[in-house]
Formats: structure tokens, C-alpha cells, sequence
């Protein structure tokens, strides 16, 4: 009996030393957001084990408010396609002839569904390294975005080189509209937002009417930590298959190397780099950095938003931020190093 007892002595000691670590951590990191070493952070939420251990929101943001996603938008447009194709509205091989008949430049009408989600259409814009043209902004100042996208020029082959950019995930959206038969907005409402509870949200529209699936949708970050989960959870939530578990792993399997690591630009002193890689609108990042060696999949947006599945760990991580184009909105990835990863242990 005394040996018994003594072995609950001692873990009950250590579970609750671990506890006042993993405490201490979160306190040195709220305030380093709140003195602004971190700067412009505006919400961290982190789930291990379906359970919250962290949640806090600053610069006047709440668990209420709605943040702009901007660019992690994207990977739930790749959610959007999964269900699409599991309901066998369309295919990755589908051709864009097959949805656009408009369209008659007959190279054009070769891309696949599949270019379109490894961002490897061949149509000239580029978003990621500043080489241009960036075609967001122009797009977003015309009236039709759908046929601004169908109007760039086609540069190079399509499946052969990666170009990050907004067009491709509206052609997604817009061939999920036209498969359909409903807005990608009706769509997104009936097959996963309705079914994971997620009922506030605000779509960035076009004056035509077309929702934005590249970006500027706007969502509480209880919401995007319910999309994470969905992943985490292979498509499954709580109990209902939402999107097949075939589309996860193959939408986040993230093979294209794209020259480019976002702990590097986090500027993390004495971290090992490799560049991420791309998916279906999912990024996958290799995280060395003292003893941590493990891998993160996750979608980023300009500014700081980034829905974060650590496997290693069973968690799941959310941030939003107003560091908007910069370095500082890779900031989290430090953060995740620091004090996340750490306290999870």
C-alpha cells in the first residue's frame, strides 16, 4: 500500500509540475504579446486532446469577433471540392472546357481541376515571392472576377510549375457553383458550415454576386478550430463522415516543394529550416528546433491566420493576427516553437 501510494504521490507531483510549466509558459507568452514582442497577435487558441488548454484574445478582439481569414480561406475551399467530388459533382481530371463552354482558348480548356488545387494551372500570376503579377487586386476591382480569371494568359504548361495565387481557388469555387447548381455560398452553407455548427460568418462578394473562396471570408477563430479538428478527425465530426477521409489524406498529402519555409521567415534564432511543401490548398512544414522535431500541416493567410494540425501532438492550433504583409505575420511559427509545442509535452 505504501509503495502504491507513493507512486500516485509521485505522479500527482509531476502532473502537477507539468501543469504550473505548461502554466508558466502560456503567462510568459501573454506577455510578450502584451509588450509587444509579438506584436499585432490577435487571438491563440490550442486544443490537445479535445480539450482547450489555451484561448486568448488581445487587441480588442474577442471570442466573439470575426477575423478576416484572407488566405487560410483557401484550404477550406479545398474542403469545399472534397465534398464536391465525393458527391461526384466533378473530378480531378475535369477540364475547365467542361464548366466554362465560354471559354475558347483551347489550352486554357485543358487545365484540370487538379491543376487548379496544386496551383499549377500555368496561367500568369504569382503571389508568393513578389515576382508578379499579382492578379488579386486587379481582380477584386473588376466587375466580373470569375471572367477577369479566365481572362489571364495561360504562360506555360499546365501540372509543370507551382505559381501561388487567388485565381485558382475562384475557378474552384466557381466550378463547385456551376456542378452544383447552387452558390458556392448555398454549398459551403448546406454541406459544412451547417453540419460542424458554424452559423457566423460574413463572405466577401463580388459585384456580380460570386463568393470569395481565395480569401477575405470572415470567421470567429472557435470556427476555424472546428475546420482544423475536421481534418484532424479524417473528414469525420462527431460521427458523421463530412468530407471522405480518402480527400484528406489526399488533399493534405503535400508533396510540392515550394522553396520556401515559414519558420525561417519567423525569424527564430537557432532553428533548422527545410521548405514547406503544397497540397490541395494545405501547406506541410518539417518544425527542428532544439529537441522538437516534428511535422505541422496548415493553412496561412496573409497577416497571421493559420489553422494548425500538429500529429505528434494530437493538437490543433489556431491564430489570427494583423501583421499584414510583412514577415511578422509568420510570427506564430516562432510562437508554436517557443511556448506551444513545449507545453505540450
Amino acid at each position: 500500500m505504501k509503495i502504491i501510494l507513493f507512486t500516485v504521490s509521485v505522479l500527482l507531483f509531476t502532473n502537477c509540475r507539468s501543469q504550473h510549466s505548461n502554466q508558466s509558459l502560456f503567462e510568459e507568452l501573454n506577455e510578450k504579446v502584451g509588450d509587444k514582442t509579438y506584436p499585432k497577435i490577435d487571438a491563440i487558441v490550442v486544443e490537445q486532446n479535445n480539450k482547450i488548454v489555451l484561448e486568448e484574445y488581445f487587441n480588442g478582439f474577442t471570442k466573439d469577433s470575426l477575423h478576416d481569414l484572407r488566405s487560410s480561406f483557401k484550404s477550406i475551399t479545398s474542403l469545399l471540392a472534397g465534398i464536391a467530388i465525393d458527391k461526384k459533382l466533378i473530378s480531378l481530371e475535369d477540364k475547365l472546357g467542361r464548366f466554362f463552354p465560354e471559354l475558347k482558348h483551347e489550352g486554357k480548356r485543358n487545365i484540370s481541376v487538379q491543376n487548379l488545387l496544386e496551383m499549377r494551372s500555368g496561367l500568369n500570376c504569382e503571389e508568393f515571392y513578389d515576382i508578379g503579377p499579382e492578379c488579386e487586386t486587379e481582380m477584386s476591382r473588376s466587375n466580373d472576377w470569375i471572367a477577369f480569371c479566365l481572362g489571364v494568359d495561360l504562360i506555360r504548361e499546365p501540372g509543370v510549375k507551382w505559381s501561388y495565387n487567388s485565381n485558382e481557388p475562384m475557378l474552384v469555387g466557381e466550378i463547385i457553383t456551376r456542378a452544383s447548381g447552387m452558390s458556392v455560398m448555398e454549398f459551403a452553407k448546406r454541406n459544412l458550415f451547417q453540419p460542424l455548427g458554424i452559423d457566423n460568418y460574413r463572405w466577401t462578394v463580388s459585384p456580380k454576386g460570386t463568393g470569395m473562396t481565395a480569401g477575405s471570408f470572415y470567421m470567429k477563430p472557435a470556427d476555424m478550430l472546428k475546420i482544423i479538428e475536421l481534418v484532424k478527425h479524417k473528414g469525420n465530426w462527431k460521427g458523421s463522415q463530412i468530407v471522405s477521409e480518402d480527400w484528406i489524406k489526399k488533399s493534405t498529402t503535400c508533396n510540392i516543394d515550394i522553396a520556401f519555409s515559414f519558420t525561417s521567415f519567423s525569424k527564430i534564432p537557432d532553428a533548422k529550416y527545410e521548405s514547406a511543401r503544397y497540397g490541395f490548398f494545405w501547406y506541410r512544414e518539417n518544425l527542428h528546433y532544439k529537441e522538437i522535431n516534428t511535422e505541422v500541416l496548415f493553412a496561412s493567410g496573409n497577416g497571421g491566420q493559420y489553422m494548425m494540425f500538429l500529429p505528434a501532438y494530437n493538437a490543433t492550433v489556431v491564430f489570427t493576427g494583423s501583421n499584414y504583409g510583412n514577415w511578422r505575420g509568420k510570427l506564430p511559427f516562432e510562437i508554436l516553437l517557443k511556448y506551444i509545442i513545449p507545453s505540450l509535452k
